[in-house]
């Protein structure tokens, strides 16, 4: 095929993900999380474009938060993509401008397909089937989305009424509306009538989406075109203008051009489609045992049916129940029902209003040198594993109030300690005391792991004075 009539994949990767906490919190979200295999949906959704003779190189609309986690992902992957930062929230809306105007810069007639991080499809084969027919819809100037046939009369997602027939696609249509998420009898109602459910994935030729933002939503299109043409580059990554893009009003693609556009076209997609959206969805797409129970991790079920048992450590066991989700992590336990799975939002609002950490903040927290957990943390002392990628090196850095000890449990530290740099093997230890200037490396060729033992009268993170940093966070 050749390059300009290839598709270019954007793959949306900014959301937090609080529907499946306490797994996905706004330090790391469902879409970098494997909930099914070694593979996050991320890493599933950026796979799904693999093929160079019919897709372009991704592009990646993401926020710094997340910008070293999803260049690690993709690098693991074996893929390449364009990393697009944003530089502030302002929905997805103006990403899809980014995304139009850098497409545009690729090819004038460009074809651009926008798809979620945190969805997961069963039917590879039977979706690049289904893009191809919205593209061919597309390239007649149609705004496309792709509406999956409902399996039941689902209250969690937005609807799709389909029109008059199109020619060019197997059961395209004009979109006659889009609609509101429902409650149950109206849900059950649209069921009958052949309605489809809104999968957020669409398709569009950039021109007419260009021209539709321009003329539906110019203080979306205005300032993304500001921040694309004003965007740096910074150790890789495509850092778009924060004041331009910061102009670019806030809201979302649905209410900006699609419900107001007369382009909209649906393609039908019964490719086995979810939106990850609770614990009940990761039920429904786990393996299940005889008794219909799905366990990750060391879970237990005895007398009970239609568990899903998920823990990343402890042993979870359950006796006589139906139907619940548990899930347990290093710092935090969940317990409800099926059913109601769609009550967690509101569970992390409610944690979030205490001033639990927990809420949006991981025990292990990743950077882009390797990670860290969290251990045991007193008054006056804290306990971490800290893990450093070969070739990973911390910022060099100062504390005023603590001081630390570091244990080399595996690999091999290079340590830089004010005027020295000192080798520390596995069994060795080296002291920092407090103000001194210091860094530590992995020169090797396999993880570093260190014991990190803390002293001080405040040990937040805020007490880390950087005073270079390979990762450009000075």
């Amino acid at each position: 095929m050749p390059a300009k009539d290839r598709l270019i994949p954007v793959i949306m990767c900014g959301g937090a993900g609080t529907r499946l906490w306490p797994v996905s919190r706004d330090s790391m979200p469902k879409q970098f999380i494997p909930l099914f295999g070694a593979d996050s949906t991320f890493q599933r959704a950026l796979k799904l474009f693999r093929d160079e003779a019919a897709f372009a190189r991704p592009i990646v609309v993401t926020n710094r938060d997340y910008r070293f986690t999803a260049q690690e992902q993709i690098q693991a992957a074996g893929m390449s993509a364009e990393i697009v930062l944003e530089p502030s929230r302002r929905d997805s809306a103006a990403a899809v401008a980014v995304a139009v105007e850098l497409a545009l810069a690729q090819d004038p007639e460009a074809i651009v397909g926008v798809f979620a991080a945190d969805h997961m499809v069963q039917d590879e084969a039977l979706f690049l089937e289904t893009c191809a027919a919205a593209a061919r819809l597309a390239r007649q100037g149609r705004i496309v989305t792709i509406g999956v046939p409902p399996s039941h009369p689902a209250t969690g997602y937005g609807y799709i009424r389909p029109g008059a027939p199109l020619d060019g696609a197997p059961g395209g249509r004009v979109v006659d509306a889009f609609v509101e998420k429902p409650d149950a009898a109206r849900a059950a109602r649209y069921l009958v009538e052949g309605y489809l459910w809104n999968s957020g994935n669409f398709i569009f030729h950039a021109p007419t989406m260009r021209a539709e933002l321009e003329r539906l939503a110019p203080d979306v299109i205005g300032p993304a075109a500001r921040a694309v043409k004003a965007a740096t580059r910074d150790l890789g990554f495509l850092l778009l203008d924060a004041d331009a893009f910061g102009q670019a009003r806030k809201t979302s693609i649905d209410y900006a051009v699609m419900e107001r556009t007369t382009k909209a076209a649906v393609v039908p997609g019964a490719f086995g489609w979810s939106d990850v959206g609770s614990w009940s969805a990761v039920w429904d797409l786990a393996e299940r045992d005889a008794e219909g129970n799905a366990i990750a991790g060391r879970g237990y079920v005895l007398e009970g049916r239609d568990n899903l048992i998920h823990s990343e450590e402890a042993l979870v066991a359950v006796v006589g129940v139906d139907g619940l989700a548990v899930v347990a992590t290093r710092d935090a336990v969940l317990v409800v029902p099926r059913e109601r799975a769609d009550k967690v939002k509101q569970m992390v609002d409610l944690v979030r209003a205490r001033g639990e950490s927990a809420a949006g903040e991981h025990r292990e927290i990743h950077r882009p040198w390797g990670k860290y957990l969290s251990i045991d943390l007193g008054a006056r002392h804290q306990v971490k594993r800290i893990t450093v990628k070969p070739g990973g090196v911390l910022s060099l850095q100062k504390h005023f109030h603590r001081a630390e000890h570091w244990v080399v449990v595996r690999g091999t530290a290079q340590v830089t300690r004010n005027d020295e740099t000192i080798v520390v093997h596995e069994n060795e230890s080296i002291y920092l005391p407090i103000g001194c200037v210091h860094r530590m490396a992995n020169p090797g060729k396999i993880p570093l792991e260190i014991i990190e033992v803390q002293v001080g009268s405040y040990l937040g993170e805020d007490d880390i004075v950087r005073l270079e940093d390979a990762y450009k966070r000075v």
